[in-house]
């Protein structure tokens, strides 16, 4: 990397770690105790205890194992913005910002077994996946005109300064045309966010939506079926009188 490269490279740094976090308020703070038994045999006594463990890292921090109510876990997992969000977490009255990075749940039963959440650093640009929300589709002339929207993509994957990270990307429908896809290019991205894909070239502009007729085969298909039905009463009705004869 070039000098003047590098020096772009730090000034838009600096400038991220000067502005303060786009942290939610949708999602209350997570309330973690450190967590002292590393044995295996524990996990099962946590998960009796409706605790779940979970490892926090990264930030040139060492890795810390807490445990968090398992309750006050199952109110966040059905927020659309503890997924793609920077979260606070107060281990033992600590607080330090966080992204969820995964997330195990039980195979059949509604339980979260583990969480890893990696530490926020502000000096250091954040890949993640936020969810895609589609508006005004109903203003589309195409809907208009009978075409149903069909969502390819409901995410997609982005890089950014933790200040800059949106909980969610729009994408307006109302000015497409019928049977023409909506590209990740036609996104308009906030300020300082970029599209992973896209940065590996034009082969990755990948379709999200599209508006579109319903299929005829399937117009032609139901009238098939009926028309069959018809002649399959006709002739058994002429069959019936014939026997009858």
């Amino acid at each position: 990397m070039s000098i003047e490269a590098k020096s772009k490279t730090n000034k838009i740094q600096e400038e991220g770690a000067s502005r303060p976090l786009r942290r939610t308020s949708l999602v209350p703070t997570l309330v973690a105790k450190i967590r002292t038994d590393m044995r295996k045999s524990a996990n099962r006594r946590l998960r009796l205890a409706d605790l779940v463990p979970a490892i926090v890292y990264g930030a040139g921090k060492d890795p810390v194992s807490i445990t968090l109510e398992q309750k006050e876990l199952r109110k966040v997992e059905v927020i659309e913005a503890f997924y793609s969000s920077i979260l606070e977490l107060d281990i033992d009255g600590t607080v330090e910002q966080v992204i969820l990075k995964d997330i195990q749940r039980h195979a059949f039963k509604e339980l979260i077994q583990h969480l890893d959440l990696l530490r926020v650093d502000v000096t250091t640009k954040l890949q993640m996946v936020v969810p895609i929300h589609f508006i005004n589709a109903n203003e589309s002339r195409a809907v208009k005109e009978g075409g149903v929207v069909s969502h390819i993509a409901n995410d997609v994957e982005i890089s950014c300064m933790p200040s800059d990270l949106p909980s969610f990307i729009e994408v307006d429908l109302s000015a497409v045309e019928m049977g023409v896809a909506v590209h990740l290019s036609d996104i308009t991205l906030p300020t300082g966010v970029e599209s992973i894909e896209l940065a590996k070239g034009e082969a990755h502009n990948l379709p999200i939506a599209i508006i579109a007729m319903p299929k005829q085969s399937e117009k032609l298909d139901i009238d098939t079926e009926d028309e069959t039905e018809t002649e399959t009463e006709t002739e058994t009705s002429t069959k019936t009188k014939e026997d009858t004869k």
